[in-house]
């Protein structure tokens, strides 16, 4: 029976024959030219489906297998990371750049932190999200890790998942007063749960610890930027 085929970032769809795959869309933030160029592909290899996704991508739905290779260079990019033990997309809000609401820079430290983490290698799946204000359209309270901005910097979320056991994330730190400072934490948490190698979401490490504790054992050894 065929299965997803992780280093294509192709999902067996629901007939067993065909995969879904989703071009990487960095923050969900696209361009009528790659719009274009996804719609064509979806033509070309009759598509059964265009589907926009939770995780701000383009899903091309009902592709044959023997021609992914094939779509990936067409769309002019390696394999996305929809699937397997990495870090997904980083899921942003429209910020100061567009939000007559947002507090703080959601969108550039968005794709900063995309571009540094997406398809990241760990022993679990993990989810980012970074919101602009506290109205949280990024969904950060639902992610492994976000930031929210607020008037005085950035909070620091952290556990939270959805799926068959949801967890809605804790605040970490509150108002960390730089973005240098906010992303230095946000490396500093990526590198302690991969060190962990377990099977598991972060928040399973705060269920079992607590929050304090679970604070102090990652926190301890962090030195902010200077």
């Amino acid at each position: 029976m065929k299965q997803d085929i992780l280093e294509k970032g192709a999902i067996i769809q629901r007939d067993r024959e065909t995969y879904a795959i989703a071009p990487h869309i960095p923050g969900g933030i696209t361009d009528a030219a790659t719009l274009r160029k996804i719609a064509d592909v979806a033509d070309k290899y009759q598509a059964q489906a265009l589907k926009i996704t939770s995780a701000q991508r383009i899903a091309i739905v009902g592709l044959p297998e023997e021609k992914l290779d094939q779509i990936w260079e067409e769309l002019g990019e390696k394999a996305g990371a929809a699937i397997g033990l990495c870090v997904r997309s980083v899921k942003i809000c429209p910020g100061t750049t567009y939000c007559k609401r947002g507090q703080q820079d959601s969108v550039a430290v968005g794709l900063e932190m995309d571009a540094k983490y997406h398809g990241l290698e760990l022993p679990w799946k993990f989810k980012m999200g970074v919101s602009g204000c506290i109205n949280d359209c990024a969904e950060g309270c639902i992610k492994d890790v976000a930031l929210i901005g607020t008037p005085k910097g950035w909070h620091v979320m952290v556990g939270g998942n959805g799926g068959a056991q949801p967890r809605l994330s804790h605040k970490l730190l509150e108002n960390v007063p730089t973005k240098e400072e906010a992303l230095a934490i946000v490396d500093h948490l990526v590198l302690w749960f991969k060190q962990q190698n377990r099977r598991c979401r972060l928040g399973k490490f705060i269920e079992e610890m607590g929050l304090e504790a679970f604070r102090e054992a990652v926190m301890a050894d962090f030195v902010a930027p200077q």
